[in-house]
């Protein structure tokens, strides 16, 4: 078959009528077996193979997308503010590890970046609307309407994070937290440290809620005293600050855990201009492991958690189930390591 030549001279792409005669099928079969379709014979779907390798055809990505009503694309959502997903390592790491998983796919990451006013309805019209196939969520709150509407709208998706107040079918990759922090706290009290504080994250996420948790578990079973607590904002001002309420409110503390190194870096920072040594007068263990808790003075102590690897598990998730594969785990559970270093 000869190919169209431009005036210029310019060599004319081979169109998808140009396959489907070189096949001999029809435009209808040719476009479904060059997209993926199943109603095709294997003889057909061979000819039509052949035909686009013989004249070098190209899908068009548009004329693609429309046949087989997929975008390429997939989003990874972030529903926080701009200059804490540029601040935090913990959003460097889900975004490495999720470029990772799709480094290899055919499969377009697009990254979804804020926390305002009217941002979730926004956020969930796009992603039911048809701009992506799927989405990874990850540093979600209760009060989102984004997680649930995301889950019954049947956009294929993943949290990073136990996602609060969803359909139970949501999948999700997490660390187990509450065993993680119990892990951390009981490592204090093998220290000796009796009056043990903590500053916890927001009551609105999961892994501030199973932190906590885990403190209080170990907390009672040692017998100890639960009230010295703080809430935080997972950043190293709020860290700072929460330390300053807490041990105003309870001078005699001697070892404070923290459910995030950037609010144990803000925490260790205010002890310091106190003139509170660490770990003489008070230990401090943080939670992450991400870069942060080696340039405190002294370095952290902390629950190492694989962020990057659970991003890439649940891009892979999103991955099989975009490929139509039978996915049956609804959870996948990532253990914490104990860091020790300096501050306890």
């Amino acid at each position: 078959m000869t190919l169209g030549v431009a005036s210029a001279g310019r060599r004319v792409a081979p169109t998808i009528r140009q396959v489907a005669a070189l096949a001999g099928v029809s435009r209808a079969t040719a476009s479904r077996a060059i997209n993926g379709g199943h109603l095709v014979s294997p003889q057909a779907r061979a000819a039509v193979e052949a035909a686009v390798a013989e004249l070098g055809f190209t899908p068009n990505p548009v004329a693609r997308s429309l046949a087989t009503r997929r975008t390429g694309s997939v989003a990874l959502v972030l529903p926080e503010p701009n200059t804490r997903v540029l601040t935090d390592p913990f959003f460097a790491s889900t975004i490495n590890g999720m470029a990772r998983a799709l480094e290899h796919t055919d499969l377009q990451l697009v990254l979804l970046i804020a926390r305002q006013d009217g941002w979730s309805t926004r956020t969930v019209r796009y992603l039911t609307t048809g701009h992506v196939d799927g989405a990874v969520v990850a540093s979600h709150h209760r009060d989102d309407r984004l997680n649930r509407e995301l889950v019954e709208s049947g956009l294929p998706c993943v949290f990073i994070g136990r996602p609060l107040d969803v359909p139970a079918t949501a999948r999700y990759v997490d660390t187990d937290n509450d065993h993680a922090a119990q892990l951390a706290t009981e490592h204090l009290i093998g220290l000796g440290r009796t009056r043990i504080g903590t500053i916890a994250g927001p009551a609105d996420m999961s892994a501030a809620i199973d932190r906590l948790s885990g403190w209080r578990a170990a907390m009672g079973a040692a017998g100890l005293a639960q009230d010295a607590v703080e809430l935080a904002d997972f950043t190293v001002e709020g860290g700072g600050a929460a330390m300053a309420r807490l041990i105003e409110a309870h001078p005699d503390l001697d070892a404070v855990f923290v459910a995030s190194d950037l609010m144990a870096s803000g925490a260790v920072g205010e002890l310091s201009d106190r003139g509170v040594r660490v770990p003489e007068d008070v230990a401090v263990f943080g939670f992450d492991d991400l870069g942060v808790a080696t340039t405190t003075t002294p370095a952290l102590s902390t629950m190492g958690q694989p962020i990057e690897d659970m991003a890439t598990r649940a891009g892979q998730i999103l991955h099989a189930l975009l490929a139509g594969e039978e996915v049956e785990e609804i959870s996948v559970m990532f253990p914490a390591r104990l860091v020790l270093r300096e501050s306890a």
